[in-house]
């Protein structure tokens, strides 16, 4: 079924109307390029421990296998961006550093609830079949994103635009309708560098490139266990996640800050005091962070994150916060306690 411009163009109105700040439509197969970049990622074990993108790479590699029926994929932006400076409180090492995406209610469900109207818009307008995504199947949604015109990967990897910085979550509907297609974007990261040599890791070995077993997001979310002790001092007190390659680039001049007020910081997680969140048991932590991304990592890999912060500090007031962790049951837990005590002795 070919559906034209006037539907497309009622569309784009609609997501907007919807709280996206941008919408593009791209095909399936528009992608080609992604299979090989898959395969090298893999192949050099950029992926660590997250042994799931190695998995059902034939659908990920390829958007058009995933859904053989779908002819258009509708790529949508949100906007996070925030209205503070997230990387003023690496300047507070008593505190606690919490990626901007994760200060408040899980994206997931406010971007897919999205999505779904927008679907549901689309059906009764123009019928045919969708499927939504954000970020919980195997989807290449950055490069269907560039593909579609939403932005282009920059050399960070994420998604950046001209229009709203790289400050934003990507969301897709797949539809059998036949809808006209956007222009894939260029590259306009010149020879900027900054986020580059804003990464605390060097988790970029060459640009467009990510080793995220360097990658603070992924050492403090992803990874299990102890980290490496020579990557523990470059954390910081980096707690949960890590903004400072998007906070870095230049395009954010043009940021929109986010209209859904649910992404709006909680105060109790801009900038909480390390002393505070160490002590929480995991029905503690279970509570504070009912509704957040966070709550998925469990409490003990977070406090682990939060021992490593301490131990960054060079607040011996916080020895004891340290010391009384070092039998945790949780080995990881005790072994970031121990370490934390001897940094701070």
């Amino acid at each position: 079924m070919k559906s034209g411009s006037g539907l497309k163009d009622r569309l784009v109105a609609q997501a907007l109307s919807e709280g996206f700040v941008s919408c593009r439509i791209c095909r399936p197969w528009d992608v080609p390029e992604v299979p090989a970049r898959l395969e090298a990622f893999l192949q050099a074990e950029y992926h660590g421990q997250m042994g799931w993108m190695a998995e059902r790479t034939h659908w990920r590699g390829d958007p058009a296998a995933l859904w053989p029926e779908a002819k258009s994929v509708i790529m949508l932006a949100e906007s996070y961006a925030p209205e503070h400076d997230p990387t003023e409180i690496l300047d507070h090492p008593e505190k606690g550093a919490i990626s901007v995406y994760a200060q408040n209610k899980d994206y997931h469900d406010l971007v897919k609830k999205r999505l779904k109207r927008l679907a549901r818009w689309l059906i009764a307008e123009a019928g045919g079949e969708v499927k939504v995504f954000v970020d919980t199947a195997p989807v290449p949604e950055k490069a269907l994103g560039h593909a579609a015109g939403l932005g282009w990967q920059g050399k960070h990897t994420n998604l950046v635009s001209r229009d709203w910085g790289n400050w934003a979550f990507i969301g897709s509907v797949f539809t059998t309708l036949d809808l006209p297609s956007d222009q894939a974007e260029v590259d306009h990261c010149g020879s900027c560098r900054a986020c580059l040599a804003a990464c605390p890791t060097d988790a970029f070995p060459a640009p467009y490139q990510l080793d995220a077993r360097r990658c603070i997001s992924y050492l403090t979310i992803e990874h299990k266990g102890p980290v490496d002790e020579d990557l523990r001092a470059k954390l910081g007190n980096r707690i949960y996640g890590c903004d400072d390659c998007l906070a870095a680039c230049p395009w954010n001049k043009f940021a929109v800050t986010a209209s859904d007020m649910r992404y709006a910081a909680r105060e109790d997680l801009k900038a909480p005091r390390l002393a505070e969140l160490a002590g929480l048991d995991d029905p503690e932590f279970r509570t504070k962070f009912s509704g957040s991304p966070i709550k998925r990592i469990g409490r003990d890999r977070f406090v682990r994150n939060v021992l490593y912060a301490i131990g960054n500090s060079g607040l011996q007031g916080l020895i004891p916060i340290a010391q009384d962790l070092t039998e945790d049951p949780d080995s990881a837990v005790a072994d970031a306690a121990r370490w934390a005590v001897k940094q701070l002795s």
